[in-house]
């Protein structure tokens, strides 16, 4: 093997976010309205509200990526972020509102290195953290269906909180983003 093939995983993983930050600005730069993470006051929490559909996760995943990648967000609790977004955002679509869509309001901020999401839906009440967590010793054909989701959520997140508001589902997690060695 060739002197200096190797590289450890820090830098390959710095690699990939050079070339997805590359690529994502030049997508940036194509849009007609400007990056909802914009540079400002980091404790300030960025929100989007979108219709909440299946076909608008990927609207989600790029207003959490920039506001991630703005703040320097480390990959490892970036990917781990997504990860929990996805979960969270794709319930709401396909389960919030029934048979009709509504609405999704994401929140996400930081604060000395803590990222907060915040979660909103108008629509029925539903307390993720009261389903049990499954059991994961079992085999996949064993256990029972649903609520691996949530648990992988609550796996990945420092904290987890839901509370009903005004109407309005509000489901919180933080993930403290220490800087990769």
């Amino acid at each position: 093997m060739e002197s200096g093939a190797v590289r450890n995983n820090s830098s390959v993983w710095a690699s990939i976010r050079k070339l997805l930050c590359a690529v994502r600005g030049l997508c940036r730069k194509k849009q007609a309205a400007p990056c909802p993470a914009a540079k400002g006051d980091k404790t300030k929490m960025q929100t989007l509200e979108l219709e909440a559909t299946n076909e608008n996760l990927s609207l989600v995943n790029e207003f959490i990526d920039g506001f991630l990648e703005e703040h320097d967000c480390p990959m490892r609790a970036q990917m781990q972020i997504d990860l929990c977004v996805e979960e969270i955002f794709v319930n709401i679509a396909n389960y919030a509102y029934g048979e009709k869509t509504g609405t999704a309001r994401i929140g996400i901020s930081e604060e000395n290195g803590v990222f907060t999401l915040v979660f909103e839906d108008a629509g029925m009440a539903y307390d993720p953290l009261k389903k049990p967590d499954p059991d994961i010793t079992l085999s996949a054909e064993d256990r029972q269906i649903g609520g691996l989701g949530i648990y992988l959520v609550k796996k990945n997140m420092d904290t987890v909180s839901y509370r009903r508001e005004n109407g309005r589902n509000v489901l919180t997690l933080t993930k403290s983003a220490e800087p990769e060695p």
